[in-house]
């Protein structure tokens, strides 16, 4: 599996199919913890604005796509985790992934989501799973005041 740049919409091979699946998972999460904490997903600082686009829900991804997205998907195709196998080209040249690849991937998702580390704002120990709503809790916590400056999450 070779990456010889980003293609989306549709994903153009192996790995831009994998990536567009993990960011979609990742941009669910990072949703849902947006919406959690009473935040509007649709209103972003980074990403502009445009109707169904959750702006904000991108703008939480970008400090964790590393992490949670493309670190595991460079340790999926080290591994042979996936290979070539797992997808398939259809008509118009889209790639997406079988059954089994989505299975593959779901699984090490969710193991990658059980995995804690120490959170550097808070100095706690965290699921990784937790880092979106973690995040999206300090950005409200600094729109309402109670915090002086949004704390980033650096990973190490």
């Amino acid at each position: 599996m070779r990456f010889r740049g980003r293609s989306r919409r549709p994903p153009l091979d192996p790995v831009n199919a994998l990536l567009s699946f993990l960011y979609t998972l990742l941009t669910h999460d990072c949703r849902s913890a947006a919406e959690a904490v009473g935040l509007d997903p649709a209103v972003g600082f980074l990403h502009r604005d445009r109707p169904g686009r959750p702006s904000l829900a991108l703008d939480l991804m970008e400090e964790l796509r590393p992490v949670l997205a493309d670190r595991l998907a460079l340790s999926l195709i080290n591994r042979r985790q996936l290979g070539a196998r797992d997808f398939e080209t259809r008509d118009g040249g889209a790639v997406t992934m079988t059954d089994d690849g989505r299975r593959t991937l779901l699984t090490a998702w969710q193991a990658r989501k059980r995995e804690e580390l120490v959170h550097p704002f808070l100095g706690e120990k965290a699921p990784l799973g937790l880092v979106p709503y973690i995040q999206a809790q300090m950005l409200s916590r600094h729109l309402r005041g109670d915090l002086d400056a949004y704390p980033p999450w650096f990973w190490r």
